[in-house]
Parts: C-alpha cells; structure tokens; sequence
C-alpha cells in the first residue's frame, strides 16, 4: 500500500486528548487546518515524552540565543474532534528546529511491520512510494508551548502516582514493590 504523507504548516488545532477513564484511557494526536483533520493514536508514555523534549528543545534554542517570541497559545481550537478515525498508530516521533522558518517540526511515523522483524530501525527516505505513514506538524514556539502545557495536563489527569514507587495507583490501591508486595 502506498505511503500517506498528512502534513500541516501551522495547524489551526493540535492537541493531545485523552478517552477513556483513567487506568483504561487511550490516548490520541490531533492536527486539523480547515476541514482537514488527522487523529493519530499514541501511547501516555509518548504524550509524555513529546512534552519533555518540546519545552528541553525550546529552552536549549533559546541558551544558544535565539529570540523566540513570548507567551503560548491555545492549541486546542475547538477542543477535540470527534468522532474521530484513527489513521495510524505512533511508532516513531522526531522533533527539529527549523532555523530557516524558526519553527519546530513534529514528526510521526506508523508502526510498521519491519519494526518487529528487527531490533534495528530500518531508514525509508521520506520520497519513497512505499513505508510507514508519515504525519507532520510545523509549529511556532507559542503553538509548542501551548501543546506543552495542554499535554502535561492531559497526562497528570490520569491516576495518582503512588508516592513510595512512582506506580499508577488503583482506586483499590495497588502491589507495592517499595512495601515488598503488599498493599499501598
């Protein structure tokens, strides 16, 4: 099957949401601009990520001197929309600073069925027919802190850490490596 490019330059929306009840939520990426709109799911640990290595590349870009403008901005448009079509499961994510346009390129590749046949990443030149979906996103740094703040929220929503191991506690409580087994 051909390869599907979804690419946005400055996107009107893009926002993390997150379904479900906590323990049982799923997680999604949501671009739009105008009509078009692309829903990627993805796991809480990479929403998580994604938000760490945006505000970590955003501080280092400006230690080097650059001047990025203040503030943020909502990245969440209308809220999520829905309902909404799964186009492909995160595999991969890359984040770039684009000095040219000084903007911050977000990107995410599907899982693909090589991934599974070997423990080393297999490169596809982003020209070819054929290999993992691609979804891209360029954003100015109000739009990345914005998607920082609106996705670090997100993630603190779900279940309380336990604060003896750091685990997700259960409304019944859970097994505690740090109480050698028992209850918390």
């Amino acid at each position: 099957m051909p390869r599907r490019r979804f690419i946005f330059d400055s996107p009107d929306r893009f926002i993390v949401a997150a379904l479900g009840e906590p323990g049982h939520r799923s997680f999604f990426l949501q671009a739009a601009k105008g009509r078009n709109v692309v829903t990627l799911a993805l796991e809480k640990a990479q929403v998580a990520v994604l938000a760490e290595r945006l505000g970590a590349l955003l501080d280092e870009i400006e230690r080097r001197g650059v001047d990025l403008p203040d503030g943020t901005s909502d990245p969440t448009g209308t809220g999520f929309q829905e309902p909404h079509v799964e186009a492909f499961r995160v595999g991969t994510m890359t984040i770039a600073w684009d000095g040219t346009s000084e903007s911050i390129l977000v990107e995410a590749r599907a899982v693909s069925d090589d991934d599974d046949e070997t423990d080393e990443p297999v490169e596809v030149d982003d020209d070819e027919e054929h290999g993992p979906d691609i979804f891209r996103v360029r954003l100015d740094a109000p739009s990345a802190r914005g998607f920082i703040a609106h996705a670090i929220e997100v993630v603190a929503a779900g279940r309380p850490p336990c604060p003896l191991c750091g685990l997700p506690l259960d409304p019944e409580g859970h097994i505690c490596p740090r109480r050698n087994g028992y209850m918390h």
